[in-house]
Order: C-alpha cells, then structure tokens, then sequence
C-alpha cells in the first residue's frame, strides 16, 4: 500500500498510527466479491454506520458499491451495535 493509502487508513481510524498499517494489502473488485459462492461481511464501528445505512437501505448504485450486495442471497451482513446505529428505527 502506499503511503496516502495508509495515513487514510490512519486518519479512518482504523489504525492508531501509520507504523501498525499494512504494507500489503488485498484489493476485490465488485464483481469478483458478487460471484463468490458465499459473501460474509463484517462491518465494526459506528464509522461505518452510514455505509451501513445506504447500503440496506439506499438505491443500488455506484454511489455506494456495497449496496449490490442487496441482490445477492447469499450474502450475510455480521453488524456490531455501533456500525448498526443508524438502522436501529428502520
């Protein structure tokens, strides 16, 4: 990963300094997540509870990637109370 890559994943939070990221990393397309024969995902922190949001409940488009996963069956979403915050009142 280069180093814009990993001050983002610093400045996400989801590294608490630039030394404990990754060099390496592994990238999917979309279409080679859609075509798996099992999807998991696993979604932690209230970070993300947007991306949660519009991801179940937003159109499906390329405004949020994720949301594809919404037509596929054989997809389960593993949420944390935190990143499922915002759909708490759906």
């Amino acid at each position: 990963m280069d180093e814009t890559s990993r001050r983002q994943q610093v400045n996400d939070g989801c590294f608490p300094q630039l030394d404990a990221v990754p060099h390496e990393a592994l990238t999917l397309t979309i279409p080679t997540i859609v075509s798996a024969s099992h999807i998991i995902c696993t979604v932690p922190g209230e970070r993300k509870s947007d991306a949660v949001h519009r991801t179940l409940f937003g159109p499906v488009d390329l405004s949020c990637p994720a949301s594809i996963l919404r037509r596929s069956a054989r997809c389960d979403m593993f949420l944390d109370f935190a990143s499922a915050s915002r759909i708490a009142s759906q």
